[in-house]
């Protein structure tokens, strides 16, 4: 590959221009792919067969996973802008981008998923020296060029070919720069105001430091990406030609075949000046849909804005990309929503769309108090907007309750605090127990099929839907806790309270838990540990608020993906032959001022377990392998990174509900 474009007078200005096009780019790209993707039909659609539908929803995820990867590519060039001192563009031209903004053969449009666009995504795609077309329809409306102007001080955008010659452009000036500052010099950035794999769902995402981290990312954008030098299974240009393929051969069988909703092509709120190439909404459920979907991905744009202002050691930089990603998921719902609502009287036969309208002002805010105030209250005024929508609709009902989630998000960023110590027990207190026959003990089941049994001196609760049977209640409390008997099994007076609720302590399910009449009760434990069951589940040793709910400070955890008892292990693990080893190599980890404290375990919707807080994973045998206070867990099983996610759950389609 080759660059058509001169680096002679290259300055850090020129690449900070050139950077803040590439991020425009893969922006753009990113919501094309979208919109396509949330126009596709699924299961739930009276026209669509089985087979079709499992096809549709094939496609989705492949769209989507190509659409994730163009948000890490995103992210790489804000991280490289940060590193050259400059500050991450999150603007962009609204839909369609006008003739002459990006380069004359790059048409950027919204559009329902069909064969047309899929060529269309084909063609930007496209390696070096390919003959693709592109698709009908997306031909330039008028023939303009960017010719290459003689220097001049105020930078400006070129034609390039493809856009791996356009980070090629990017790379050499990088180099050029270097060569004249020195390395040191040239990328000067806060390292720690980056986003990375440790605070995003990014995989592979690092900190841009030096030329060596810079050319890696662009290596990875160029190589998955549009403009790939060579034909590879994991570019996005074979993803879209497996696609394509498998859309000609249903097509056979089915010509009348139609994967998607009729969304509009390039919807707009308002009828504009000039409507040519645009539908205007009108239906009033539609307006309200996209309006809110809207303002939910500017919120997100601004809440990813604030973290690029914050150090990765500040607990809110999380917070808030963990906001902007959780908007985002209420944003695939709504757009779902649009697609499949009417446009109005204007556009017969014609479906609403989200239109992805940005702020005229789409950069960072100061990082300080007011700043979070003001991200909080849009946040309110967002769920607000979505607890008025149309509960009939699945769709409506999942991204309110995802917006809700991230308010409470921004409600309390950052969960802390170091636990109490553990109550002495008075050696007066453990007073040998007056036995009691198991005939004699009260039990109780709540609603929700707890079992309680009350003692003279501690009670014991069990909950059966947590308990993996691992024995050691039976086997190391045999008189208080008694196997295959009928009608009580617990016997809380069998035994001193302290040693009942010594074993139950060392129950790993949390599925036995206790209250000592004389108040002490379990405490947290010193060190918040999740550990890696050889090919098996996690075990969790933490004060856990799991999925919004304190749960005390013992669970095991699914990993293998298919737990009927999500997120708790039901052992399918060993159903399924689940492999995965309990000893992960040990890796470099942050240094923890505290190893206790809260621990924030948010099973995240068909993706991973996102974990925050002081934490330690430690091998199935004790080893330490890492230590974090953020990290998303593999639960789908399918992590080529166990245990750490990296995104697979994606490609696979894992359902967590």
């Amino acid at each position: 590959m080759t660059s058509t474009i001169d680096t002679t007078g290259v300055s850090r200005e020129k690449l900070l221009h050139a950077l803040y096009e590439a991020a425009e780019l893969e922006h753009n790209l990113m919501c094309i792919y979208l919109y396509a993707a949330f126009s596709l039909k699924d299961e739930a659609d009276a026209d669509v067969s089985a087979e079709e539908a499992e096809a549709f929803q094939r496609w989705k995820r492949a769209i989507i996973a190509v659409a994730v990867e163009e948000m890490g590519h995103l992210t790489a060039v804000w991280n490289i802008t940060a590193a050259l001192g400059g500050a991450p563009h999150f603007g962009r031209t609204n839909f369609p981008i006008a003739p002459g903004f990006l380069p004359a053969g790059i048409v950027v449009k919204l559009a329902p998923f069909n064969l047309a666009v899929l060529q269309h995504f084909v063609f930007l795609e496209r390696p070096e020296g390919s003959a693709e077309p592109d698709g009908p329809g997306f031909e330039p409306e008028i023939a303009t060029t960017r010719p290459v102007a003689a220097y001049r001080l105020t930078p400006s955008g070129y034609d390039y070919d493809t856009v791996g010659s356009f980070y090629l452009w990017i790379e050499e000036g990088l180099k050029a720069l270097v060569s004249r500052f020195g390395e040191a010099a040239v990328f000067c950035g806060d390292p720690t105001l980056q986003l990375t794999e440790a605070e995003s769902r990014l995989p592979g995402l690092t900190a841009v430091t030096d030329l060596a981290s810079a050319l890696d990312a662009l290596k990875t954008i160029v190589e998955q990406g549009e403009g790939a030098p060579a034909h590879t299974e994991d570019s996005h240009f074979h993803k879209f030609l497996v696609i394509r393929d498998e859309f000609t051969e249903l097509t056979k069988a089915n010509p009348d075949l139609k994967p998607a909703h009729p969304a509009a092509h390039n919807p707009v709120l308002r009828k504009p000046p000039n409507p040519e190439g645009r539908v205007w909404l009108e239906d009033s459920a539609a307006i309200e849909t996209v309006d809110l979907a809207n303002a939910v991905y500017s919120h997100a744009l601004r809440l990813l804005a604030a973290s690029y202002g914050l150090s990765n050691t500040s607990p809110t930089k999380a917070a808030y990309v963990d906001a902007s990603i959780g908007l985002m998921h209420s944003l695939e719902k709504l757009a779902q929503r649009a697609a499949r609502l009417p446009a109005g009287p204007s556009n017969p036969d014609c479906n609403a769309g989200v239109s992805f309208t940005v702020l005229r002002d789409a950069g960072s805010l100061p990082p300080n108090a007011s700043t979070h105030q003001l991200l909080l209250e849009r946040a309110q005024e967002l769920a607000a907007a979505a607890a008025g929508l149309d509960m009939a609709d699945p769709r409506a009902v999942r991204a309110s309750e995802a917006i809700a989630k991230v308010v409470s998000k921004l409600e309390k960023p950052f969960i802390g605090g170091a636990s109490g110590a553990k109550a002495p027990v008075n050696s007066a207190q453990a007073s040998p127990p007056p036995v009691s026959p198991r005939e004699e003990v009260a039990v109780q089941v709540t609603d929700d099929g707890v079992e309680h049994s009350e003692g003279r001196n501690i009670d014991v609760s069990f909950d059966a839907k947590r308990c993996i049977h691992g024995r050691i209640c039976v086997t190391q409390a045999p008189v208080a806790f008694m196997g295959n008997v009928e009608g009580a099994w617990i016997v809380p007076d069998a035994l001193a309270a302290e040693d009942v609720a010594a074993a139950i302590r060392q129950c790993p399910s949390g599925a036995l838990t206790y209250h000592r009449h004389d108040g002490h009760d379990e405490t947290a434990p010193p060190i918040n540990l999740i550990a890696t069951r050889e090919n098996g589940p996690y075990g969790v040793r933490a004060d856990m608020v799991l999925d919004g709910a304190r749960v005390g400070y013992r669970a095991t955890l699914c990993r293998c993906g298919a737990s009927k008892r999500k997120p708790f292990c039901d052992k399918s693990h060993e159903a399924i032959g689940f492999i995965a080893t309990g000893e992960p190599a040990s890796k470099p980890g942050q240094t923890l001022e505290a190893r206790d404290g809260l621990l924030e375990i948010d099973p995240e919707t068909n993706g991973p377990l996102h974990v925050t807080g002081n934490l330690e994973i430690v091998s199935g045998t004790g080893r330490k392998v890492t230590t974090m206070q953020n990290v998303r867990l593999c639960r789908c099983g399918g992590s080529a990174n166990k245990p750490f996610c990296d995104g697979t759950h994606m490609k696979i389609g894992f359902k967590s509900e």
